[in-house]
């Protein structure tokens, strides 16, 4: 269970890095909203990683928790941002989701 708990904070840390690039895309009232979404988002993926390394060891959680938050934002970048989706930027992020999977594996 507190892999899923890990997972969903890392979606959430998704959601901070997002939100944080919006909020410097607009002005406004609308860039408040967004740093009301990045507030809350950060808050929601740190209890939620506090909650899963009760369990699961520190390292590799932290380690996942970083890697899931480094590839969904690296997407993020690409699909919402039109970030450049390069041959080594592709690449890099395979071998990033292949070194969290490995942690995943050996970690029991």
């Amino acid at each position: 269970m507190n892999w899923i708990i890990l997972i969903i904070a890392g979606l959430f840390e998704v959601a901070f890095a997002t939100c944080l690039g919006k909020a410097k895309e607009t002005a406004g009232m609308e860039m408040y909203y967004w740093y009301i979404g990045f507030f809350a988002s950060l808050t929601i993926s740190m209890l939620l990683l506090i909650k899963a390394t009760e369990t699961l060891p520190m390292g590799t959680a932290y380690a996942v928790w970083t890697g899931i938050g480094a590839v969904g934002t690296v997407l993020m970048g690409i699909f919402v941002f039109k970030e450049p989706a390069t041959f080594w930027r592709l690449f890099f992020l395979v071998t990033l989701v292949s070194s969290i999977v490995g942690l995943k594996a050996v970690s029991h």
